[in-house]
């Protein structure tokens, strides 16, 4: 009887798992089902059966350079991700080794910096690109992009740093390494499954971010997400473009994340199970 329960549980678990799955997965695939439309079936309504016409795709790529925007989230995204981590690893360290009385309040403040609401800072980080002259520039976006996510970053990594024994690092100091060797050497390769997860996740977070890539970029450091919103006009709306240009943008990521999802979910767990 117990073992029909449990069979039972476990099959209604499955159906729901698979339920809020679907639900997450629909509007991808609507979207994809309406980069397949024409403009004209796009606009008439619900329609889960398009017409399987690639002229979106034919339309996005002749009239605007995809390859830019495209590479453009390619450095925006590494570039940022390389930064954070030379800056959140050392941090991560100095708090999961060396805490004081005050390490947990600047990580609780350093969170508390993600609450706040983007557009109240709109203003100030808009003068501050425009009179240093990073507007629109690959390295001033790089850098914002760097720090609106340090803060998770450095959160994760000190997860990580905390699951490795200290005595290690201090066996390791007794061997004459210095605080480079340290860091590089021993701390490093062996949280290598939380620096991976980490990395893949501030790829991902940097990839879909808009609305500072959209404010502080009009052309030449534009990236996908300010490529999306360009097809948006005062025309209207060009619903088949817009999808197939959206498809098109989240490809890339969505392929990276299905081939590194074991590496993200085993860095994820990291430290978790003793």
């Amino acid at each position: 009887m117990a073992r029909a329960v449990n069979t039972r549980t476990k099959v209604g678990y499955t159906v729901a798992a698979w339920i809020v799955a679907l639900v997450i997965f629909f509007p991808i695939l609507y979207t994809i089902i309406t980069s397949l439309k024409t403009e004209q079936e796009a606009i008439s309504g619900f329609n889960l059966i398009p017409s399987f016409t690639l002229s979106s795709f034919e339309a996005v790529q002749t009239q605007n350079n995809y390859w830019k925007p495209f590479t453009n989230s390619v450095i925006l995204a590494v570039g940022s991700t390389i930064l954070a981590l030379i800056v959140a690893i050392p941090a991560a360290w100095a708090m999961a080794f060396s805490p004081t009385k005050n390490t947990k309040n600047i990580l609780m403040w350093m969170l508390s910096t993600k609450m706040m609401p983007a557009v109240a800072v709109l203003v100030p980080i808009y003068l501050i690109f425009l009179r240093t002259g990073l507007m629109d520039t690959r390295i001033g976006l790089t850098v914002m992009l760097m720090l609106i996510n340090l803060p998770i970053v450095v959160w994760m990594l000190y997860t990580y740093f905390r699951e490795i024994p200290g005595e290690i690092l201090e066996a390791a100091r007794m061997d004459g390494a210095g605080l480079r060797d340290e860091i590089l050497y021993v701390l490093t390769p062996m949280a290598i499954p939380g620096i991976a997860s980490t990395m893949l996740l501030n790829v991902i977070l940097a990839w879909n971010e808009a609305f500072w890539t959209i404010q502080l970029t009009t052309t030449n450091a534009a990236p996908l997400s300010a490529f999306i919103a360009s097809f948006s006009s005062p025309q209207g709306l060009f619903w088949a473009k817009l999808s197939a240009a959206s498809v098109m943008a989240i490809a890339p990521i969505l392929i990276m994340g299905w081939f590194s999802q074991k590496q993200l979910v085993r860095g994820l767990t990291f430290g978790a199970v003793k």
